[in-house]
C-alpha cells in the first residue's frame, strides 16, 4: 500500500488555472433556433432588414394627418395588422387603425382610440370626432426604430436565452451557429456499489454519485453519458474508461483515487494520458484528480473525483464546471463570486481552505447576502448540499470566524 503521494499539491485556483488551459472551446455547430436556448453563440449576427420594416401604430386608433388637429372627419377605411392599406389618407379623412398595423399612406400620426367618438348621424358617411391635437410621428414606431438595417443584433460569446432567441426569430434565424453543449461521461467505481433499486448485500452500498452527477450535468446544461458501475479491477475499469473517451468530451469517474491498493485511477489515468493534478489542498476532495487523453476524436478531459458524495459534488462545481463552460464558449466559465456575512460562527481549519455548504439569502435591512450554514459539513453526508446554493471559501487559519464576518461566495445554485 502506497503512503506517499507522487502528486504535488496545488491550491485551488492554481489547479483551476491548469484546468482551464486544457479545456478548448468545441468546434462551433448549427443548431435549430428551438434547441438553442443556453447555448453560446459563435458568430455575430446582423439585421438584414431593418425592424419595423414599415411605420407600425403602436395604439388602436384613427391615422390622421396630424396638421389638421381636432374636429370632425369622414372615416374612408380600416387597416389592420398584416395588411396594407388600399388607400390614402389625406388632409381631412381619418382612418381606423389597430396596433401593429401598417401607417396608410398620407397620414402621419395615429389618435388613440380613447381620444376619439364615432358619430353615428349617417351610418353610410360615418363620421370620427377627434378630440385631442397629435404631432407628426405620434404612437407611431418609424422604420428601423427598434433595429436598423445591417446592426449588429448579437455579439458572439453571447449566451441564448429566451430575449436573445425572440432577437433570432425576429431577424429572421431559423439556424444559429453555436458552440455544442459538451457531452460528460459519468462512471462510478467500486465493488461495493450497487443500482439504487436493488436490495443492499453485505458491505454494499447504493451508487448516489451517478445519479447526482448525471442530473448536475443535465442542470448545468450538458449532455450527460451515463457508463454505469465498474469492478475494482483493472480489466473492467479499462474497458469502461476507453468507453468513455470514445463517447464524451469530459470523462467523470467517481471514486477510486485515493491512495489505497484498490484505487486504480491514477494509474489508469497515467497510462492512458497526462496526469495534470493528483492532489488539491482544499476540504473536501484533496485526492481530485485531473487528466487529459488524445484519442481519434480529439482530446478530451477525466476527472476522478472522489467517492464521498459531497466531494464528488464539491469538485463537480469548482473544476469541472469551469472546464465544461469554456469548452461550450462562455467568456467567464468561473463560478460566480459574491460577498455575504455570516449568519453563525464557522470553525476554521488551519491545514486546508474550506468549501463550506451553505444557504445564501438577500438581507433587505442589511442590503447584503446573508449564508447560513447547511449543518454538519461531513462529505459523507449530502443531506449538507441537500439546500445549499453556495461555497463558502473559507480561509485556511486556527479559529473562527465570528458572525457578521464578510466571506466570499462561489454561486452554484440559484439565489
Amino acid at each position: 500500500m502506497t503512503t506517499r503521494s507522487p502528486y504535488a499539491m496545488l491550491s485551488v485556483e492554481d489547479a483551476l488555472d491548469v484546468t482551464l488551459e486544457q479545456a478548448h472551446t468545441l468546434a462551433p455547430v448549427l443548431l435549430p433556433l428551438s434547441h438553442a436556448r443556453g447555448a453560446i453563440l459563435a458568430a455575430y449576427i446582423a439585421a438584414e432588414e431593418p425592424l419595423p420594416p414599415f411605420p407600425a401604430s403602436t395604439k388602436d386608433g384613427y391615422a390622421v394627418v396630424a396638421a389638421d388637429g381636432p374636429g370632425d372627419y369622414p372615416l374612408i377605411g380600416e387597416v389592420s395588422a398584416g395588411a396594407l392599406a388600399e388607400f390614402s389618407v389625406e388632409r381631412g379623412t381619418v382612418a381606423y387603425i389597430t396596433t401593429g398595423a401598417p401607417l396608410p399612406n398620407g397620414a402621419d400620426a395615429v389618435v388613440m382610440i380613447e381620444d376619439t367618438e364615432r358619430l353615428e348621424a349617417d351610418p353610410n358617411a360615418p363620421q370620427i370626432r377627434i378630440k385631442q391635437k397629435v404631432h407628426a410621428g405620434d404612437d407611431v414606431r418609424p422604420v428601423g426604430v427598434d433595429v436598423k438595417e445591417g446592426q449588429t443584433v448579437l455579439d458572439a460569446g453571447e449566451r441564448l436565452d429566451p430575449a436573445e432567441i425572440g432577437l433570432l426569430a425576429t431577424a429572421g434565424y431559423v439556424h444559429v451557429p453555436v458552440y455544442p453543449r459538451p457531452k460528460v461521461a459519468v462512471l462510478s467505481t467500486g465493488d461495493e456499489l450497487i443500482e439504487p433499486g436493488e436490495p443492499l448485500g453485505p458491505g454494499q452500498i447504493r451508487d448516489s454519485n451517478r445519479a447526482m452527477l448525471l442530473a448536475a450535468i443535465t442542470a448545468v446544461g450538458a449532455e450527460p453519458v451515463d457508463l454505469g458501475i465498474s469492478g475494482d479491477t483493472q480489466e473492467a475499469l479499462e474497458s469502461r474508461v476507453q468507453q468513455g473517451l470514445d463517447q464524451a468530451d469530459i470523462l467523470l469517474t467517481s471514486g477510486g483515487v485515493s491512495m489505497g491498493d484498490l484505487d486504480l485511477v491514477k494509474p489508469l489515468l497515467e497510462h492512458a494520458g497526462t496526469v495534470h493534478y493528483g492532489r488539491v489542498r482544499m476540504k473536501p476532495g484533496k485526492p481530485v484528480t485531473f487528466a487529459t487523453a488524445d484519442v481519434e476524436q480529439g482530446r478530451r478531459l477525466v476527472f476522478g473525483l472522489p467517492g464521498n458524495p459531497v466531494s464528488s459534488l464539491v469538485t463537480f462545481y469548482l473544476f469541472v464546471v469551469p472546464a465544461l463552460r469554456k469548452m461550450a464558449g462562455w467568456q467567464d466559465p468561473r463560478l460566480r463570486r459574491v460577498k455575504a456575512r455570516l449568519a453563525q460562527p464557522l470553525p476554521l481549519d488551519a491545514y486546508r481552505p474550506e468549501y463550506h455548504r451553505a444557504t445564501l439569502s438577500w438581507d433587505a435591512d442589511q442590503a447584503c447576502f446573508v449564508a447560513a450554514s447547511t449543518g454538519i459539513q461531513a462529505s459523507s453526508r449530502l443531506l449538507s448540499m441537500r439546500t445549499a446554493n453556495a461555497l463558502l471559501a473559507l480561509p485556511q487559519r486556527e479559529g473562527t470566524l465570528a458572525a457578521g464576518e464578510p466571506v466570499d461566495a462561489l454561486l452554484i445554485g440559484e439565489l
